[in-house]
């Protein structure tokens, strides 16, 4: 599975690299010898991470090193000897251990503080990438894994997972472009290389931006004075507003100060503008390019033909289908919103809300109608205990054991670190960084980032030990002060961090065979399914109620808020699904056929036709800091895809206890241990004893037509 195990994020081999000093070595293989070392401790994980920009640049080399000797060793081997572990295991693990170096230092990149270290990351990563295609796209590889799987392979007897390595790596070495003529395949080679210089470029220019306003004090009125009080001041006296999103989900929720509101919104619309401009448009046509040199009509047409929709087209009817059930839900909502209209909320010609005035004419209904503040609801989730109660929650449904430790390095002071183990047997599962606050040249985003994954190794008496494995999960939560805790809000962090986590527990819990299956290593128009089905947690009755304690009383939520916060989850689902179809029809129709794309024709008409209540923004360029156009490509439509089924599986599995341990154990042996080894749809159909639904995914979100 060569593109799975080389180009998306998590699919690493567990190696430790050390807190290791090159100028005490006697060669660069002694270093390397140093990251195939097994995670036993967790000491183990701090040699994982490079410390210096010199360590850096070993650890670089050293992939490519061992990556290219092993590569020439298994492409030596005489068809004759040819066995699965020789070449097949032997190839899986060699990507592996190479993809190990390069997403940790892909990840490094995004969180660290030191200009210097994220420079030589963003070089090296770049060094790897080239080195990448080369080695594992070349056509002598490809020859000795097709004479495997030709030959030696039909006499052994492989189980159901080698099996399927085999077919899926096959379908992987063409879509790579193996079978194209020597200068052709040359072609493919050199685009992808420029892709992956395209691509790192974007996200730096995201992650850098320092995109801001500064306005009077007086102009924040409506915002909470705890989040005004942490702003810096310019030599003017004026507030600086930046574009972290726990300050943007404040202002554009709660400002009463439509200016300010405007201001902020372009501001947060036009990150990394026009900086982006020029690389996403060449980005889209070189992979048109590429696509296209594959036989592919289109570069969509390339990126979904591994996933479960297999095409473009089957991917739109998807989703234009959905929105148009959504669509007639949203105009429901925005038919109450415009009776009820806040003071200093204007329509345009058309009757549309202007998109700055969205979020705030939202929180005043339902602070109106269903008397909810979600500023208040956070009082009832500091940020400590509440995460400590999710930590809770999944330690009880997955059997888990949690214990924090205090890092003995980390990139950051306010990086913590957690030890996860098996309940009952108390085996250690792995390791789970966690970076949870805003700050300069940081990811701006929430994700998670595997970096060390779990495999089933056999041991000679027959027994299987599941090895640990290392997350890290990113955030970016609002922080208390001396005098104020850092409250959560319910909907932005809490159910965020349930998402998150959940694809931690995933990548933690997916033990496999081989490391191209591990973890979160599964089809990306699946991988969202299970985080999904765990935000679901946060919208269930007794659970709230045990999460929830105000920062002043104590109290738990009372159940009449909980049943509005249960309700909310309806409120304005159809234009939240909606705004996901948007971005859905985007990705997919930037990477139609056709090498040029206007941004802002494409990105404006499709915002009218999929969203047309509300007003397009002509100055607003959102594209240009829409990261999953790089690393989602033209699979966006995977999140709604993969929520239709993780609706599905969570109310069967609620039938059964949310945390309920037997329930749990059940949703790791048929979902989260399975990681890519099957197909989804197998692993769906065996979880619900049936194929999947779409009746729970609208029933839930209230859409009845």
């Amino acid at each position: 599975m060569m593109k799975r195990m080389l180009f998306l994020a998590g699919m690493v081999v567990l190696v430790s690299c050390g807190q290791y000093k090159r100028n005490q070595a006697r060669s660069l293989e002694e270093f390397c010898t140093m990251l195939e070392k097994k995670i036993s401790h967790v000491d183990d994980i701090y040699r994982f991470f490079p410390k210096s920009v010199e360590e850096i640049k070993d650890y670089s080399a050293c992939a490519i090193l061992r990556a290219q000797r092993d590569l020439d060793k298994l492409q030596a081997i005489p068809a004759s000897e040819r066995t699965f572990d020789n070449t097949a295991r032997a190839l899986d693990k060699i990507g592996g251990t190479f993809s190990n170096i390069h997403q940790t230092l892909g990840a490094l990149e995004m969180v660290s503080p030191d200009a210097a270290f994220r420079d030589a990351a963003h070089q090296e990563s770049l060094k790897m990438s080239a080195f990448s295609v080369d080695a594992f796209s070349n056509k002598k590889l490809y020859n000795a894994f097709k004479e495997y799987v030709e030959g030696n392979a039909k006499k052994e007897t492989l189980n159901a997972e080698q099996r399927y390595f085999l077919d899926e790596s096959m379908k992987d070495f063409k879509r790579a472009g193996l079978m194209l003529p020597d200068d052709q395949l040359d072609e493919v080679k050199a685009l992808k290389k420029e892709l992956s210089e395209l691509g790192q470029k974007f996200d730096r220019n995201v992650a850098e931006d320092k995109s801001k306003i500064a306005i009077r004090e007086q102009d924040l009125a409506g915002c909470n004075q705890n989040l005004i009080d942490s702003l810096k001041r310019d030599e003017q006296g004026n507030v600086v507003v930046g574009c972290d999103y726990p300050t943007v989900f404040e202002v554009l929720g709660h400002c009463s100060v439509g200016e300010t509101r405007k201001k902020l919104f372009k501001a947060f619309n036009n990150r990394a503008y026009p900086a982006n401009v020029d690389i996403l448009k060449a980005l889209i046509a070189k992979r048109d390019a590429l696509a296209r040199k594959l036989g592919f009509e289109s570069y969509a047409a390339l990126d979904i033909d591994s996933e479960m929709a297999k095409t473009p087209a089957r991917a739109e009817r998807f989703i234009l289908d959905l929105a148009a059930r959504a669509n007639v839900k949203a105009q429901q909502e925005i038919d109450l919103f415009k009776k009820e209209l806040p003071e200093g909320i204007a329509l345009d010609a058309q009757g549309r809300f202007y998109p700055w005035d969205l979020g705030y004419v939202k929180e005043i209904y339902k602070k109106k109608h269903f008397d909810v503040d979600d500023r208040a609801i956070a009082e009832y989730f500091v940020a400590e205990p509440t995460l400590n109660g999710v930590f809770d929650i999944y330690q009880k449904f997955l059997s888990l054991e949690f214990a924090f430790i205090k890092p003995a390095w980390a990139w950051h002071d306010d990086v913590k670190l957690l030890e996860v183990r098996e309940r009952d047997t108390k085996a250690l599962r792995g390791y789970v960084f966690l970076d949870l606050h805003p700050r300069d040249n940081k990811y701006s985003h929430a994700c998670h980032c595997g970096l060390v994954q779990s495999i089933k190794v056999t041991r000679p008496d027959g027994t299987v030990e599941k090895t640990p494995s290392v997350a890290l999960v990113i955030a970016n939560f609002p922080q208390g002060n001396g005098t104020h805790p850092a409250l959560l809000k319910h909907q932005q962090d809490v159910e965020t961090f349930f998402h998150e986590f959940g694809h931690a527990m995933h990548f933690l819990l997916g033990s496999t065979e081989l490391i191209s299956f591990a973890g979160t290593a599964v089809k990306t128009d699946f991988v969202e399914m299970p985080s999904q089905i765990f935000e679901e947690w946060m919208f269930d009755k007794s659970l709230l109620r045990g999460l929830s304690k105000h920062y002043k009383t104590g109290a738990s939520l009372p159940d009449e808020m909980i049943d509005k916060i249960i309700a909310l989850k309806k409120f304005d689902s159809g234009l939240f699904i909606t705004r996901q179809c948007f971005f859905s029809m985007l990705s997919l129709d930037l990477y139609k056929a056709g090498e040029h794309k206007d941004l802002d024709a494409l990105s404006q008409s499709l915002a009218q036709k999929m969203v047309p209540q509300v007003a397009v923004d002509l100055e607003a360029h959102m594209y240009a800091s829409f990261g999953h156009l790089v690393g989602y490509g033209a699979k966006y439509y995977g999140y709604m895809w993969s929520k239709v089924f993780a609706l599905d599986l969570f109310y069967a599995l609620k039938d059964q206890g949310l945390v309920n341990p037997a329930t749990g154990a059940v949703f790791i042996n048929k979902i989260l241990g399975k990681g890519g080894s099957e197909d989804p749809n197998n692993l769906l159909k065996d979880y619900l004893g049936r194929e999947p639904q779409q009746d729970a995914f609208f029933q839930d979100l209230g859409i009845t037509t």
